[in-house]
């Protein structure tokens, strides 16, 4: 029950861009902007033909673009467009076109996409392809099953060519396709190409990369990376790279290197924000160092920096889980103080350092407090609470709290509902247990086989003990 919950988990999030479904009736592809960290403000967009192109739906409208997606053959898809352009009616306009392309580019190679592309201008004048529709051929490239980066190059130069000169959304898009499909050492090579000859990334493709590499590569690798994008190409971290870097070192518990690049942070003019001292907090507080969290806390406010409720939530957790819960809930009043409400995360991670230290009566008394502030208790809450109270052989109390959550529809955690079938089996209440067996298996709270498993060995201590004679 000593895990952080997810309530106060900060963690700075690059999403890669996504697709989701259009409309039945349209073909048409949309431009999404790629999404960056959820604390940072989003970056706008200038152009709409500087978007990342999304993949269109099948359209039950025209079935040749279904049987495109499924063929490969380039003959066959010539023919299926010039079908379609000498019966259709309708303008063929751009979005028409290089959903056509998208579609076909997804199951054929990248020279017989860029024939059909230009086969789909000889055949139709009107059509001039824009940016998004070499974007296309671009994204696909990089998810080629040639593994050198030889389709992307022939992509990039058969895009200059035409005119369209490789700018910041390109070299956006190579480097988050080429991640998708886990080529990061052909990003990392690419990126330094594009930075060379065509673009430099911009802060947010940047720390993209920067981001997707701790996931990956060593501490020292990331390092030399950011060292020699900075020197050869004069692109520098900024705030948000910093943060990167310490919410990994944070998750790797190396909190003096998380310190260190909070030092590092200072000397180049940057001001840390809440989200970077609550992450460092976090750290401590992971590995029950409630007085490193504390100075973090101090310290942050001596620089002037407001702390939030993600701060006291994660200080209240880890004074909790060390033990420490006389000091959390006199932090749980100075955030009241402060004019942050407690929420269940904050009642829930107290009540755990409570039941942790054998004052089950306690939590439930907090429990109590909890509601009469109209504060709702969730799933976790009720199931730390039911943990403590079969952990300090209050069975009645955990009984009454059981029916409560049975009535609700609350799930059963794995650790309460093992210490609640294991403490009426101790009490000799061997039908009871098999009943909260049945509304865990019927609840889906856990799998029919770990429910059993649990249920079982139970048991069998149970016949041991009693053919031992232990005092159970």
């Amino acid at each position: 029950m000593g895990k952080i919950p997810p309530s106060f988990r900060p963690a700075i999030t690059y999403s890669l861009v996504k697709k989701p479904p259009l409309t039945e009736a349209s073909s048409s592809i949309q431009t999404p902007t790629p999404i960056p960290p959820l604390h940072f403000p989003k970056k706008s967009s200038k152009k709409n033909d500087d978007k990342l192109s999304r993949k269109p739906q099948q359209s039950k409208q025209h079935p040749a673009i279904q049987n495109l997606l499924e063929s490969p053959d380039l003959p066959s898809a010539k023919k299926i467009f010039n079908s379609i352009a000498a019966t259709t009616k309708a303008t063929l306009d751009l979005r028409f076109h290089n959903a056509l392309l998208q579609s076909y580019a997804s199951v054929s190679t990248v020279p017989d996409s860029i024939s059909l592309l230009q086969h789909m201008v000889k055949t139709n004048p009107e059509f001039s392809p824009d940016r998004s529709t070499y974007h296309i051929l671009l994204s696909q490239s990089c998810r080629a099953p040639d593994s050198s980066l030889s389709p992307v190059h022939q992509t990039l130069n058969f895009m200059v060519s035409n005119g369209f000169k490789p700018n910041q959304v390109t070299t956006d898009i190579v480097i988050r396709s080429l991640c998708e499909v886990g080529r990061f050492d052909d990003a990392v090579e690419l990126v330094k190409e594009m930075s060379l000859k065509h673009s430099p990334p911009d802060s947010f493709t940047f720390n993209f990369l920067v981001k997707c590499l701790c996931k990956c590569r060593t501490l020292s690798t990331v390092y030399g990376f950011i060292e020699e994008m900075k020197n050869s190409f004069g692109i520098k971290p900024d705030l948000v790279t910093y943060t990167i870097l310490i919410d990994n070192v944070c998750n790797s518990k190396n909190l003096r290197e998380a310190t260190r690049l909070l030092g590092v942070l200072n000397e180049c003019g940057f001001k840390p924000d809440c989200f970077v001292y609550n992450t460092i907090m976090k750290g401590y507080c992971m590995l029950s160092r409630g007085s490193e969290a504390i100075e973090v806390f101090n310290k942050m406010k001596e620089e002037g920096v407001e702390p939030d409720l993600v701060t006291y939530n994660t200080l209240i957790f880890g004074l909790s889980k060390a033990g420490r819960v006389k000091e959390a809930r006199k932090y749980l009043d100075i955030m009241v103080e402060k004019g942050h409400f407690p929420d269940a995360v904050t009642y829930t991670s107290l009540m755990n350092g409570m039941c942790r230290e054998g004052n089950a009566l306690g939590a439930l008394a907090l429990l109590e407090e909890m509601q009469r502030k109209s504060c709702s208790p969730n799933s976790c809450t009720y199931n730390t609470l039911l943990h403590g109270l079969c952990k300090c052989r209050l069975l009645e109390k955990g009984i009454d709290l059981y029916r409560e959550m049975k009535s609700a529809g609350i799930k059963l955690e794995t650790a309460s509902y093992a210490t609640l079938v294991r403490t009426l089996c101790r009490a000799g209440r061997v039908a009871e247990a098999y009943e909260v067996f049945d509304y865990a298996i019927e609840s889906k709270s856990l799998t029919d086989v770990a429910a059993y498993t649990t249920l079982e060995s139970t048991l069998k201590w149970l016949k041991k003990a009693k053919e031992q004679g232990h005092a159970l």
